[in-house]
């Protein structure tokens, strides 16, 4: 038996009084989905504790099967073993957005989707006006990049800038926890603020600004913490090879140190747009060569973080059409049974355009295996699942048949 999760981040909702209270996994056309669940087992699925923020990254080493209370370190960690960069001890990682300040309020989180390659030099730029023998930027991908301060203080109550879309910046800006953390928060404090006046009059930005676009004028450091000790997949269940599919930098973290294959797909952007058949596509070729295979598909979040309805709608069904269909062709006509998994990390509601920590609804399909009774899946289906209400690692423990 090899296995595949294909994760919708972010896919799961709640009812919208505007479409008659249904949801968008309810609204969506996904034969292929719900095809799934007819032939497969479900049930809910809660992945991030109460004491922790329902960020992504906590929801997908949930997913993978990681006791998140005990190993996570910050999103920033993660992003940094994606991109290469070797921590040393005492070094704190943040994730670093570059976003969109207007009327010093929040507009969003991601500066209107900047480019790589904009957003590239403007970090590059702060990196050679900011940065020294202590602080450093590193840049990623569209709006996620990384900061990097030596000897930092991770004891910091960071904001993800994603969760207060409309709010005065100043009054969510960084603070420390406990009073050792002063020094580096008033070191991050005057980063943003530095920030803000060397990237208002760019020339990234003033041509942005000019095609009517939301210009990056600030950065935002969230998720601190150093380099974890995390288990592999091999060390915690036994499987020997495994391989990640993502355009986001953060799970190609998480990836990093769990010992998955990074594979990298051309023309991934984490958006609406991303390249669903290539993935798919890389997604059916990882599986002759590895046990495991994490497809993990960024769209459906970042619809709901605009809190537009139709286009999160949209991309479950592009999941459907463009990769679950084609995935369960491709694994029908192989010598070796393939089991399934499909799932979202965290619901992301357009209605509150931040995550939640709502169970989400997940489906369980091994080849010749009686189903449950469920018929097709949403967030309200999947209740009368086999599987019940589950927490945490419990669902890759199901879904590997170690429990």
């Amino acid at each position: 038996m090899k296995y595949i999760i294909i994760l919708g981040d972010g896919m799961s909702d709640e009812p919208l009084k505007d479409y008659n209270n249904k949801t968008p996994l309810q609204m969506a056309n996904k034969p292929h989905i719900d095809w799934l669940a007819k032939n497969g087992k479900s049930g809910l699925l809660t992945t991030v504790p109460a004491s922790m923020h329902p960020g992504s990254e906590i929801a997908n080493m949930a997913v993978l099967g990681y006791d998140v209370e005990k190993v996570f370190e910050g999103r920033g960690v993660l992003e940094a073993a994606s991109m290469g960069v070797e921590l040393e001890e005492g070094d704190l990682a943040f994730r670093c957005n570059i976003l969109t300040i207007e009327d010093a309020k929040i507009k969003n989180h991601s500066a209107g989707h900047i480019s790589t390659n904009e957003a590239k030099e403007l970090i590059e730029y702060l990196n050679d006006n900011l940065g020294n023998e202590i602080i450093k930027f590193h840049p990623g991908v569209s709006y996620r990049h990384l900061l990097v301060v030596k000897g930092g203080n991770k004891n910091l109550s960071c904001t993800p800038p994603h969760d207060v879309p409309g709010t005065h910046f100043k009054e969510v800006l960084p603070k420390a926890k406990k009073q050792d953390a002063s020094e580096t928060n008033y070191l991050i404090n005057e980063l943003i603020r530095k920030s803000q006046t060397l990237l208002e009059n760019h020339p990234v930005n003033v041509k942005r600004k000019a095609e009517g676009k939301d210009p990056a004028n600030s950065i935002w450091p969230w998720s601190p913490g150093y380099k974890p000790a995390m288990p592999t997949l091999k060390e915690m269940y036994g499987i020997e090879k495994s391989a990640v599919i993502s355009a986001v930098d953060l799970i190609h973290g998480i990836g990093v140190y769990a010992g998955m294959d990074v594979i990298h797909v051309e023309g991934a952007t984490g958006l609406y747009d991303t390249n669903y058949e290539g993935k798919a596509k890389a997604a059916v070729d990882a599986l002759k060569n590895n046990d495991l295979v994490y497809l993990h598909i960024e769209a459906s979040d970042e619809a709901g973080h605009e809190g537009d309805v139709e286009l999160k709608t949209r991309t479950i069904e592009y999941l459907d059409h463009r990769v679950v269909k084609y995935i369960l062709e491709e694994t029908a006509k192989m010598n070796e049974d393939i089991a399934i998994a499909i799932l979202p990390d965290h619901p992301t509601p357009c209605a509150l355009k931040t995550h939640t920590h709502d169970p989400v609804p997940f489906t369980i399909y091994y080849p010749g295996i009686e189903a449950d009774k469920v018929e097709t899946y949403d967030e309200f289906s999947v209740k009368n699942g086999a599987y019940s209400n589950i927490k945490g690692e419990q669902f890759i423990k199901k879904f590997l048949g170690k429990s």
